[in-house]
This record gives C-alpha cells, structure tokens and sequence, in this order.
C-alpha cells in the first residue's frame, strides 16, 4: 500500500455544525485535501462526507483513530472505505495485528491507511506519568512507525519533531504532521509539539494538517495559499 503522492497542506475543517459548506465556499477554485474529525462526522455521520463530495470535488482525510479489537477495526474500515475517502486512521498503540486487519479492510480500495504514534498534544513528560512508559517519546514513535512499516500501511502521524528519524529509518513511510503554527500567533490550544510550515517542509514532512490558523484567520483563503506556498516550494 506504499505510495508516493505530492506533499500537500490538509485543511483541518474542525467545525460542529454546517458552517463548513460556508467555509469551503471560499477554496472552489483550489485542488483542495481536507480533514474530516470526529467532531463533524459524530454530529452528521457519514451524510457529511457524502454531501462535502458530491458538492465539492476536493480529497478527505478521515480521521477517526479507530482503536479497538481487530475485527472491529476491520468491520468499521470496510463500512468506512465505501465512503470513498482518500486517507483513514487507527491508532498504533492498538497492536499489529490490528492495524492489518485495518489495511486488510481497504486494501481493494483507493483508500489509504495511516497510523497515529504519539498525539502532538501530548508532551514528552506524559509518557511516563501517565501513559506508564520509560521509553522516550522518539524511541516510541520511532516503534509505532516500524509496526506501521511492517504492517504495509501508507504512513504515520506524528509530530514534525519526529519525521527525521522516522524517515531515516523509514524512507518509504508518508508522514503527516499536525501540529503547524506561526511562531508569532494569538492561537491558544492544546498543541504541544508544534512547527512552522517551513520547519515541516525541511524535516521531510509529507502532509502538514493545518486548522486553526486558516480557520480563524481574516483571510483563510490567502492565509492557506501563503502556507501551501511555503510547505510546497522545491527552489530551495
């Protein structure tokens, strides 16, 4: 299931209601690729995708971060690749055998698997006091992404910080960073281990998702655009 797609920016659409068809009115002529929680797809269910589709022709990331037993996981991907969205993701820390079941699910399908290591709103102390660990926050998502490699999936999330030394290891293995701020910015959320577009583009990132920062800027078109632009460019 590896590929090698262009590196894009993935909008974070973080909406509860249906402000979001307001919203995406704005990128109509832009090759959009959004990002689709929990917060939308628990209020409107599936009819959310389905109608962002038929509407707009822009690429979704779905992301639900299934965790649970394995034929579960493998039920719900089944159910959920006939959405036809683009990306979906588990999450890692529920074991191998899990995360095959999951591409198992959608390995007939365009759809692509991808696996959260470590939330970038978690830092490094965390691990330790409470997720009961004494393995360092590298060392863990380095292990998540060589489960995801040996379970054939696309790729992993994982904070910006750690695309290196996954790449290194993993050359193969696509990574999406959430986590992407202005050094300068009133924005005040629970992320942790955050980066710059440009930061992002020079780890190696292959996707950035971006909400906040487009979604309440005065101009999110042109602030997107200004972040694609940064996170895309190749004359450097």
């Amino acid at each position: 299931m590896l590929f090698k797609p262009q590196k894009d920016v993935i909008v974070a659409c973080d909406f509860s209601d249906n402000q979001i068809f307001d919203f995406l009115e704005k990128f109509q002529q832009e090759d959009l690729f959004i990002k689709i929680g929990m917060e939308l797809f628990y209020k409107f269910g599936p009819d959310i995708i389905r109608k962002i589709k038929k509407k707009f022709d822009f690429k979704i990331f779905l992301d639900l971060k299934l965790h649970d037993i394995p034929n579960t996981v493998f039920k719900a991907v089944s159910n959920l690749v006939e959405l036809e969205v683009d990306f979906i993701t588990v999450h890692a820390s529920g074991g191998k055998e899990m995360m095959m079941r999951a591409g198992d699910a959608a390995k007939n399908s365009t759809t692509k698997i991808f696996a959260v290591t470590v939330l970038t709103s978690m830092p490094k102390k965390s691990l330790r006091k409470e997720i009961f660990t004494n393995e360092n926050l590298d060392s863990v998502v380095l292990a998540y992404a060589n489960n995801a490699f040996d379970c054939n999936l696309s790729g992993i999330i994982c904070s910006v910080k750690e695309v290196r030394r996954v790449k290194n290891k993993f050359s193969d293995l696509l990574c999406i960073t959430p986590g992407i701020r202005y050094e300068k910015t009133d924005i005040k959320d629970d992320q942790v281990r955050v980066a710059t577009p440009e930061k992002a583009r020079r780890e190696g990132s292959d996707f950035i998702v971006v909400g906040r920062p487009i979604i309440l800027s005065d101009d999110p078109l042109s602030t997107y655009q200004k972040i694609r632009k940064e996170f895309t460019r190749t004359d450097l």
